[in-house]
């Protein structure tokens, strides 16, 4: 039925409207520079880098895959995360990439986690290179749009939880590079969390990659 709509309905790219694709090449282009780096109200404690500030073609992206279900991009999206990582990223050393988390009752509405989505798209560009989604959002955590620096950090404190990868293959080796990614750096409240939970069970966040800054 996608397929038979594509004939039918050209797409327009999601993040100038341009007919006939879905993401286009002027498009693409704002997420491929190189990153550069943020410094949030909330500092997690490791180095901060995005590809791109949300606005724009960059932010309509984002909320395409994030509240209209556009799977389709989480490709071009983890295409410009491989891109960015190559720049940013010790080649000696393999590659271990943990998404941030996303509410549950969040990801069963979107149909899934995008931010996981493009994780895995950008693996496959990157060689030595793999995902482990190993974060948890516990009870009690809020939609956090609208809410104060202060109110951010309050709703996440203590509420991100890290699971132990089990079984040969899938510890987080001493001398993996770890990079925390997520979709959009707001307060850094999320990343904070995420850096400390991964920290008490032994796991060493490198720095913090997201697609838009805000």
């Amino acid at each position: 039925m996608r397929t038979l709509l594509d004939l039918i309905l050209a797409a327009d790219c999601v993040g100038c409207g341009v007919v006939g694709v879905g993401w286009c090449p002027d498009c693409a282009a704002t997420l491929g520079g190189p990153p550069r780096r943020v410094r949030p109200r909330t500092d997690p404690g490791v180095p901060c880098w995005a590809l791109a500030s949300y606005a724009g073609p960059a932010r309509r992206a984002v909320l395409a895959a994030k509240e209209q279900g556009c799977r389709d991009l989480a490709e071009p999206l983890g295409l410009a995360l491989a891109a960015g990582l190559v720049r940013l990223r010790d080649a000696e050393r393999p590659l271990v990439l943990i998404p941030a988390p996303s509410r549950r009752v969040a990801a069963r509405r979107r149909g899934g986690d995008p931010v996981v989505r493009t994780t895995r798209a950008a693996v496959r560009w990157l060689p030595d290179s793999r995902v482990i989604p190993m974060l948890r959002v516990w009870w009690g955590v809020r939609d956090s749009v609208g809410l104060t620096v202060g109110e951010r950090q309050h709703n996440l404190r203590g509420r991100i939880m890290a699971r132990p990868a089990t079984g040969a293959r899938s510890g987080v080796s001493a001398n993996a590079e770890v990079v925390l990614v997520d979709d959009v750096l707001t307060t850094g409240a999320t990343a904070r969390e995420s850096v400390r939970a991964l920290d008490r069970i032994g796991v060493r966040v490198r720095a913090v990659l997201v697609t838009c800054s805000a």
